[in-house]
């Protein structure tokens, strides 16, 4: 660009005509700009001359005046010899004025004049040269450069690879150049005095318009982003518009300039760009396989594409790997996420088989993804074996489409197929199926993290179920339903379990526990924890000595004791709620180690939480803990939790408790709905933040007539009075067929105790799934089985119990021992008496 020149004025005998050489030097010496004259009158054509040292022309050097005036960035006009394109000199009269550009560069402007042939350049001038004053010469040369410099301005208008446009104070087209007349697909001759709306009648361009008329109102510039479609070009372009006043010395607005520049390259990959960001946030944001290949085919509509189909191999699904894919032959997918900017309704979870010729089962079968048109071979083969997508194409006319595979660690995950619907926009080209591919990436690694972490899900699921009661045993004391709900978040399954076990004298133990941490190790504490809460509840140990004995448990397992291994990295901790009912006092006993209190719910219908000694969670040892012994009523509502139920993320536990009561209080006799509607009023979409176990049990009493029970004189001839009060209860309990069984063990646990033990001695029979027969006595030395030798005159008692009884065994009280067996009931035979 060159500044603007100032006015000169031509005076009478001026050498330099219209017709005469003129040229134009950049900074660097090197010609850009030479006119026909300058043709004429060196020979050198346009193309010939550009570019080339303007220095090249001299047939001899300029004078030192003249280089000391030039490099002083001064005019200077006087005689000097070029050299035209056959060599021969050719003797002119020069002026050179200097020229700015736009980036602060000096080019010069240089006009020649023929002198008369064989004139030597240091003959004297002609009359009008040495006649004319100084002043004179000066203005005649500003007066020239400043009409070169007007053409050089016009050139720049014209010339300019911008689409520009003039327009008068009223909106019309006065000049156009020719990027503006190719965008409006129209000559400048035919716009001329029309308004912009007139030649584009689509209200996208009204905003031009207005913006012209504006700053022909205002005076003030404005500048403004669109994107549309000109009649020049065949889809819509991002434009940069300029729109500002051409204004005279005055300040008066007499026309309106409009610069366009087309910024879609850069545009586009600004949207790429954000597109891809979002996709970096979005994509991921689970381990949810299918919730990740939804977030893929939402975050591409409509950035990147106008309907998108995920579509993954069913063994990604259930966290399998992905088997090795045929070489030839059809592939079957499953769609598992779809997004579409229409409304249509695509059928997701369909397996889907695919032709061997088909986009899918080509960038699974090469590795790489592929733009199509809809008319390609490739495409129309494809279609003509698949009428569905066939019909499909035939509903949405899609114009183009882009296969990517969705790989991970060098394993195919599946495919996602991304089409282009909008006539608007122009087919998938190169940068297109770049941006798919990354899409594709990404998402492809997020995939396989949710498989590889829904696998070990699986996994851990399933050892904690295995590790869960598998069904609830039989029997009276209590009515029992359970649930287990695995956590959601990434941390995976926990150690949270519950358990019921018949105990016996028909009570049954209620367990709830929480091991601390998440995953396959923590399912494996448990597994343990849980197996010795069953071996130490079959010695039938009290609640608090039973945590007392666990808690060591836990202690050597956190110590390497138990194993002689390297102690595990992270400490091993757990909290436990032992209890247990007893339905023929309907007592109910407690001893919690860290663990939330129970609740109970009274017949009465209200609920509240049972106060006990909470002693510290297992694994720190040391501190001893208590049990609590409740009397509840018949028909009462017990609940046992772990503190997932009532903690939340956006709630403290005693909201949670509160609404834990609530939901008590509204308990229906189903405790299976019982349950459902506890978890449903506790956990937002059954979806916890950590494991949750709940147990909920509804006590039964066994009937007074279910019980016998007699105080036995400590010696021998009680054996017999006592042996026939119990045959005379079997009678009356319709138990004839186990008269025979039951003599044999009363007499031999009974003349034990008499003969070992130490009074007072007491006989209890309970009717409940077995005939139970209990023989109390106060001593704490428990019997041993033995075998006894051929000469041995006793230890064959016990020996006997053991083999017509179902089990026997023996649990201490606070004043003694009791010794129990259980005999089976006949088919027919009474059923368990219980109110």
């Amino acid at each position: 660009m060159v500044g603007p020149a100032t006015s000169d004025r031509a005076e009478p005998g001026d050498p330099f005509c219209a017709d005469d050489a003129v040229a134009v030097t950049a900074p660097d010496g090197a010609l850009s700009a030479w006119s026909p004259g300058a043709q004429r009158l060196l020979g050198y054509s346009a193309a010939e001359a550009l570019g080339r040292p303007a220095t090249d022309l001299l047939a001899t050097a300029l004078p030192g005046s003249a280089r000391k005036t030039l490099a002083g960035r001064r005019r200077w006009t006087g005689p000097a010899v070029l050299r035209d394109r056959d060599g021969a000199p050719v003797v002119c009269r020069l002026r050179i004025r200097p020229l700015t550009t736009a980036d602060g560069g000096t080019g010069w402007f240089v006009e020649a004049a023929r002198r008369q042939r064989g004139a030597a350049p240091g003959e004297p001038a002609p009359a009008a040269d040495r006649t004319t004053p100084r002043r004179q010469e000066e203005e005649e040369t500003e007066a020239e450069a400043s009409r070169a410099e007007d053409q050089l301005l016009r050139w720049a208008f014209y010339q300019s690879p911008f689409a520009l446009a003039v327009h008068d104070t009223k909106g019309r087209f006065l000049r156009l150049n020719a990027p503006m007349e190719q965008q409006m697909k129209a000559a400048e001759s035919e716009l001329r005095g029309r308004l912009i709306t007139e030649h584009l009648p689509d209200p996208s361009f009204e905003a031009s318009g207005r913006a012209v008329e504006r700053v022909a109102a205002t005076g003030v510039p404005e500048r403004f982003e669109t994107h549309a479609r000109v009649p020049g070009e065949q889809y819509a372009h991002a434009w940069i518009v300029h729109v500002f006043p051409l204004k005279d010395p005055a300040g008066a607005v007499r026309g309106v300039h409009v610069a366009a520049l087309d910024f879609s390259e850069q545009s586009l990959s600004r949207e790429r760009l954000a597109l891809l960001n979002e996709a970096s946030r979005r994509i991921g944001s689970s381990l949810d396989v299918i919730r990740t290949a939804q977030e893929l085919a939402e975050v591409s509509v409509p950035g990147a594409a106008d309907f998108v189909s995920v579509e993954l191999l069913d063994a990604v699904l259930h966290g399998d790997e992905p088997a090795p894919l045929p070489l030839d032959g059809p592939m079957e997918l499953r769609r598992t996420a779809v997004c579409s900017v229409s409304s249509a309704v695509v059928t997701v979870g369909d397996l889907v088989r695919y032709p061997e010729v088909s986009p899918f089962a080509r960038c699974l079968a090469t590795g790489r993804g592929c733009a199509y048109r809809l008319t390609d071979p490739e495409v129309v083969r494809w279609l003509a074996q698949d009428p569905e997508r066939a019909a499909w194409a035939r509903r949405h006319h899609p114009h183009s489409m882009i296969a990517v595979p969705l790989r991970a660690r060098g394993v195919n995950l599946g495919a996602a197929l991304f089409t282009r619907t909008d006539p608007s926009l122009p087919p998938y080209a190169e940068g297109d199926l770049r941006v798919a591919e990354e899409l594709a990436a990404r998402a492809a690694v997020a995939i396989d993290n949710a498989r590889r972490y829904t696998r070990e899900r699986t996994t851990t699921l399933a050892l904690q179920h295995s590790l869960l009661p598998q069904g609830i045993p039989e029997q009276a004391a209590v009515d029992v339903a359970g649930r287990y709900l695995p956590a959601v978040s990434r941390a995976g399954v926990g150690g949270d379990w519950f358990d019921v076990i018949p105990l016996s004298g028909a009570r049954v133990a209620l367990v709830v526990g929480d091991v601390v941490g998440h995953g396959l190790h923590a399912s494996a504490a448990m597994g343990r924890l849980r197996t010795a809460v069953r071996t130490l509840a079959d010695v039938d140990l009290p609640p608090d000595e039973l945590l007392a004995q666990l808690d060591d448990l836990v202690i050597r397992l956190s110590t390497g004791l138990e194993t002689g291994a390297e102690p595990p990295t992270a400490d091993l901790g757990a909290t436990c709620l032992y209890t247990v009912y007893d339905p023929v006092s309907r007592t109910w006993s407690l001893a919690s180690a860290g663990h939330p209190w129970p609740a109970l719910l009274t017949p009465g219908g209200r609920a509240e939480f049972i106060e006990l000694p909470t002693g510290p969670p297992l694994g720190l040892g040391g501190h001893p803990f208590e049990s609590v012994e409740v009397s509840l009523p018949e028909g009462s509502l017990l609940a046992l939790y772990t503190d997932g139920l009532v903690e939340g993320h956006d709630r403290d536990v005693d909201t949670g408790l509160r609404r834990l009561r609530t939901a008590l209080e509204a308990a229906v006799p189903s405790l299976e709905t019982t349950c459902d509607h506890i978890l449903k009023a506790l956990l937002v979409d059954r979806r916890p933040a950590d494991d949750v176990a709940l147990l909920v049990a509804r006590t039964h009493a066994l009937d007074d007539r279910a019980v016998a029970q007699w105080d036995i004189i400590a010696e021998p001839a009680a054996v017999a009075e006592t042996r026939a009060l119990a045959t005379a209860q079997l009678h009356a309990w319709g138990l004839d067929e186990l008269v025979f069984v039951a003599e044999l063990v009363i007499s031999e646990l009974v003349t034990n105790a008499i003969r070992y033990a130490a009074p007072p001695v007491q006989l209890r029979l309970i009717v409940d799934r077995t005939l139970i027969c209990e023989v109390a006595d106060g001593s704490s030395t428990a019997p041993h089985l033995r075998r006894a030798r051929i000469l041995d005159e006793g230890g064959r008692g016990l020996m006997l119990v053991a083999q017509l009884t179902e089990r026997w065994g023996t649990r201490y009280t606070g004043t003694g021992k009791i010794i129990w067996a259980e005999m089976a009931l006949p088919r027919e035979g009474t059923a368990p008496a219980r109110t």
